[in-house]
């Protein structure tokens, strides 16, 4: 019998294991034959009621199906999340892709404030490519979630893969699957091809697009990042960590010797330095605290879990323990909590200025050239 496989995520159908990929009740297998709608349970569940359900795949099974690339001749489409470049990003991925084109995609454009500029936003993605090593032929910036510049995409695309094959490729959680159904869409008129949702790791196999000249998209899964904020948070408080909508950034007048804590997940001190304004870039639910350094882990122990959240007061005692990582600041810098957002500091070399963030240990805190 031919292998069936679920058209939302790619996985090889099957009726006997619940917790692995690709499960789908004998009965719900007999419906999707007649409709021609095949769908695993776990797809079925994201699609009808947003409910994620766990299956057992491993990392490398992941990186398997990544190392096709490099042995093809094809234009790499990356996607990456603006609002979280560091956690977005590839390791390796010049090595992967083994000299073929990348082309450079910013997903999420519609989450930073519309003051910024595109041609600023394109400048600075490139020269972090740059920085980690890859030279994509261009870059381009798209929300799939509004589909907004799909067009743009899709003729991008046309234009660099001179009648080959495509692979999209991206970490977990930057929108690939969005943004292909976007693409199909936009070329077809189909809505909803593929499973999406806010959840890492919905793609479990390679999913295959035919394009009119015989060949293919190709729809990889995300490599997952195990220093992602999002592997340490419940189903419900991935709401804080993954914007739907423009940020508000927030600034703060601090002086020294104060914190600001970013809901239960993170902590920012300015340890010294002259008072300044210090601008926080998260989703906008995620509520900030205000209060001095002196006494700053006393107050967490107390309100983790209560008036700082998320964690909330029952995840509390499996969340990882805050972890400090100190920065002497002096230029104008982006203090970056990997999958959580951002603060900037504006300072110069003549006042150079101490901080210190805090996340839960196995999450990046990194500091990078100012975004906005």
């Amino acid at each position: 019998m031919e292998d069936l496989m679920c058209i939302g995520c790619g996985a090889k159908i099957q009726t006997e294991t619940k917790e692995a990929a690709g499960y789908t009740p004998k009965s719900a297998l007999e419906k999707g034959l007649e409709t021609g709608e095949l769908y695993c349970q776990r797809c079925f569940r994201l699609r009808h009621y947003n409910e994620i359900v766990d299956v057992n795949i491993s990392d490398d099974e992941f990186l398997k199906l990544l190392h096709e690339v490099g042995d093809s001749d094809a234009l790499v489409v990356n996607v990456i999340d603006i609002f979280d470049f560091n956690g977005s990003v590839i390791p390796g991925l010049p090595r992967f892709v083994s000299g073929n084109d990348v082309l450079l995609v910013g997903n999420k454009k519609d989450i930073l404030p519309k003051s910024v500029k595109d041609s600023k936003v394109t400048q600075w993605l490139t020269e972090r490519a740059h920085e980690e090593g890859f030279r994509p032929v261009d870059t381009v910036l798209t929300s799939a979630q509004n589909k907004t510049a799909i067009r743009d995409l899709i003729e991008a695309i046309e234009k660099y893969r001179h009648g080959r094959d495509v692979f999209v490729v991206g970490v977990t959680n930057v929108g690939k699957s969005t943004l292909i159904n976007a693409i199909i869409q936009e070329i077809t008129g189909d809505k909803d091809v593929i499973t999406t949702s806010r959840f890492p790791g919905t793609t479990l196999d390679k999913i295959e697009i035919p394009l009119d000249d015989g060949t293919y998209i190709y729809d990889t899964p995300g490599i997952i990042h195990r220093h992602q904020m999002a592997h340490y948070l419940t189903a419900k408080n991935l709401k804080y960590i993954s914007p739907k909508k423009e940020i508000k950034p927030k600034t703060y007048q601090l002086n020294s010797r104060q914190t600001l804590f970013l809901g239960g997940l993170g902590r920012f001190d300015f340890v010294s330095g002259q008072k300044q304004g210090f601008t926080a870039y998260f989703d906008n639910n995620l509520e900030l605290h205000r209060t001095k350094l002196e006494g700053a882990d006393a107050f967490y122990d107390k309100h983790a879990g209560s008036l700082l959240t998320p964690p909330s007061n029952k995840e509390k005692a499996d969340f990882p323990k805050l972890v400090r990582h100190e920065f002497t600041i002096k230029d104008k810098t982006d203090i970056v909590f990997s999958g959580l957002g951002w603060i900037r500091v504006n300072t110069t070399a003549e006042n150079p200025t101490v901080v210190a963030a805090w996340a839960p240990e196995g999450v990046s805190v990194l500091v990078r050239k100012a975004l906005i």
